[in-house]
């Protein structure tokens, strides 16, 4: 740690003769107390950035503590929680708190190659007689991320481009209003070969809500494609969200609304919609958060 030295100079005129002192002030030792937190679902990892740290305590706020440097502590459920990390930082005792906001958790991995974990999720959306190509949909969510599940039967080689449209504000006033898929005032598309190539995001930027007007953005790491299975004529993926990175953070809002259409990557034909042509669009509800 850099230790600041400071010198204070000062010049007296005593008995017409001029005397220079020069003092150094003792360096105070610095007591800034800093740690990170890293949140998935209910376990956060408290990692010390301060160094020199003894008689070490952390309070986590829910009763629970520890006198671990770094710990990792699981709360028992979703709220608002204050940790507090109490410690000596040379010679000085100090402490520090944050704040933590434990949202609703998801067995969703993204990275555990495996879809086996979406069989617990309840959320799917409903399919019908043009359902297409689609087996399966489903829908989950945390704090941080929305996920999607999509079942269907096709390869990952056709290239398959699909539309999602995204109502994040959940408000039919303002974004654009398909006629496919109704009950929606889409505010984001993506649009792409999720399985095979880049996906665009696009913003309604219209003020006529029927008509088209899309602007491309370009925003890193807005979504990730988890694990894909396949199996013959049959394909199993997930597709991560990052509610931080898109538009209104798909985070002001109780609810988002979703529409997915699936088309051949010739773009001949549409070959399958979630929720059905001409259905209402799908609400994800996430007033559980």
């Amino acid at each position: 740690m850099r230790n600041i030295k400071v010198f204070a100079c000062m010049s007296l005129m005593l008995s017409s003769t001029l005397i220079s002192s020069c003092k150094k002030d003792e360096t105070k030792a610095l007591t800034d107390l800093v740690y990170e937190t890293a949140v998935e679902g209910y376990s956060v990892t408290f990692t010390t950035k301060t160094e020199g740290l003894s008689n070490v305590r952390w309070e986590f706020g829910d009763g629970e503590t520890s006198t671990e440097t770094n710990p990792t502590h699981t709360y028992p459920g979703k709220g608002k929680y204050v940790p507090t990390l109490y410690a000596s930082v040379n010679g000085k005792s100090v402490e520090a708190s944050t704040v933590l906001r434990i949202a609703k958790t998801t067995p969703v991995k993204i990275d555990d190659n495996s879809v086996d974990d979406w069989a617990s999720v309840t959320s799917s959306i409903p399919l019908g007689p043009k359902k297409g190509v689609f087996n399966e949909v489903k829908m989950d969510f945390d704090g941080n991320y929305v996920y999607l599940y999509i079942d269907m039967n096709r390869k990952k080689s056709d290239g398959d481009i699909f539309d999602i449209y995204l109502d994040s504000d959940n408000n039919t006033g303002t974004g654009y209003l398909t006629g496919g898929i109704p009950d929606g005032g889409y505010d984001i598309l993506m649009e792409g070969p999720f399985l095979t190539g880049n996906v665009d995001i696009f913003y309604n930027t219209g003020t006529d809500q029927t008509a088209w007007s899309w602007q491309v953005q370009t925003i890193a790491d807005a979504y990730t494609v988890g694990t894909v299975k396949e199996a013959g004529t049959n394909v199993k993926f997930e597709v991560r969200f990052d509610r931080g990175k898109l538009k209104k953070g798909l985070d002001n809002t109780k609810g988002i609304r979703i529409a997915i259409q699936a088309v051949k990557g010739d773009w001949s034909a549409f070959i399958g919609y979630a929720p059905d042509e001409g259905s209402s669009s799908f609400f994800l509800d996430m007033n559980d958060e």
